[in-house]
């Protein structure tokens, strides 16, 4: 495991499991660091065989499309011409993707990268759309690496498995630790994908052949589906709705009035 801190049920795993689980204090944002990551697998465990780069924000007032670098809640910075949100959300994963990919390849070993997108991939939201950019890159992303399950034969290369899960409306820390998020959430209209249903949906990705290279398994409240490249229905049935999700476009609405007065 590999995050800048630990959250309590990590930490109660790495107890469970000490000569099975590890923690690598990590900012995914910082290419050393993945780096000195995937070293430390190397070290401690002669390699892996899955990878998932899961790390993720949800626009966060740090990093957010309508809080520019240097207004009062941002924390990017102008001189470095980038934004941290995306630098986590979508370098980082296709960071990732590329030293596990190298691994895999030198080792000649069969491996899997399983990424997080979203149902936000499908459904462009106005109050968040640094996030819903980033896992659309991300579906198209695992798409396009969808050939190397099936190499040719005649390079005598390892078959690796790339896939998504796209998951519903979670309940993690992205919405339960944020108040501003959490309030667009109707506990009487909107039903939460448990944690749970989205590991297990990982694990199939990676152990059943139904799955190929390139999946992007969409998660809800006790279903899957996998999303088409083309003509796809969209996102249904529970643990996809945000009931309140105008709260954040009239917040945006807020935000440029007030710009006007700037």
């Amino acid at each position: 495991m590999a995050d800048l801190s630990l959250r309590p049920e990590a930490s109660e795993l790495l107890k469970a499991f000490p000569s099975q689980a590890l923690y690598q204090p990590t900012d995914v944002t910082k290419w050393d660091q993945l780096d000195h990551a995937f070293e430390v697998a190397k070290k401690e465990f002669g390699g892996y065989d899955i990878v998932c780069p899961g790390a993720g924000v949800y626009d966060p007032p740090f990093s957010n499309f309508w809080h520019p670098a240097g207004t009062a809640l941002s924390k990017d910075v102008h001189s470095a011409s980038r934004f941290a949100s995306l630098d986590i959300n979508l370098t980082h994963p296709i960071y990732a993707t590329q030293q596990a990919i190298t691994h895999f390849t030198k080792k000649r070993k069969l491996g899997s990268i399983v990424h997080i997108s979203s149902i936000a991939a499908q459904g462009p939201v106005l109050s968040v759309p640094m996030y819903c950019a980033a896992k659309a890159g991300i579906s198209h992303f695992v798409r396009s690496l969808a050939g190397l399950e099936k190499p040719p034969a005649s390079t005598d290369l390892a078959s690796i498995r790339v896939t998504a899960v796209a998951p519903g409306v979670i309940k993690t820390p992205l919405w339960t630790e944020h108040p501003e998020k959490l309030a667009w959430i109707d506990g009487a209209k909107d039903e939460w994908v448990e944690p749970e249903d989205v590991a297990l949906a990982m694990l199939s990705l990676v152990e059943k052949e139904e799955y190929v290279g390139g999946t992007v398994l969409e998660v809800g409240k006790g279903q899957t589906r996998e999303v088409h490249v083309l003509n796809d229905s969209g996102p249904s049935g529970s643990g996809h709705t945000v009931s309140g999700l105008g709260k954040g476009i009239d917040e945006v609405w807020e935000i440029l009035s007030q710009k006007k007065h700037d």
